[in-house]
């Protein structure tokens, strides 16, 4: 089975609600016609790729704000996975639960993996940046957590100038 395709730059970001650990549900239309969205997609709370990537996240959230973006994390592990994961590691973005990887689907970060010769399913290392308008506007379909979280900032910062 082929790995999907992350949905292309120009195209219409699929809507989305869902749990987050900051409590109550968050929207991609929430930040519609306001804010940039880096919407990344990661494997699994507490594991070394995933922990360097969100606290490299975590470590520039303040100019992500100054330049008028907000992070979304998003795994199919639970809430209470996220709150230990936020706490742990002192995380100031929310992450969002995607129970059985429906959101993730929609994107194209979801499908068959294998490891140690075993194959499963679950989310791929794919970040968006969505604009203000709600289509994305670039995307990392084979994230290397080194400095991603630098790109994706400059990314935005040059979509602002």
């Amino acid at each position: 089975m082929p790995a999907p395709t992350p949905l292309p730059v120009g195209k219409k970001a699929p809507a989305f609600s869902l749990p987050a650990s900051t409590g109550g549900k968050i929207s991609l239309k929430d930040f519609q016609g306001e804010k940039f969205v880096v919407l990344y997609f990661y494997p699994k709370d507490m594991t070394p790729g995933c922990t360097q990537e969100a606290c490299s996240f975590r470590d520039l959230e303040r100019e992500f704000a100054e330049a008028g973006a907000v992070i979304l994390g998003v795994s199919p592990d639970d809430l209470g996975s996220h709150e230990k994961f936020v706490a742990k590691h002192r995380l100031n973005f929310p992450l969002l639960y995607d129970a059985g990887g429906k959101v993730a689907i929609k994107y194209g970060a979801y499908g068959e993996k294998t490891r140690y010769g075993k194959t499963y399913t679950g989310n791929y290392r794919v970040t968006f940046l969505i604009d203000k308008q709600g289509k994305i506007a670039r995307v990392w379909p084979k994230v290397n957590v080194e400095g991603h979280a630098d790109e994706v900032l400059q990314a935005i910062r040059e979509l602002s100038a």
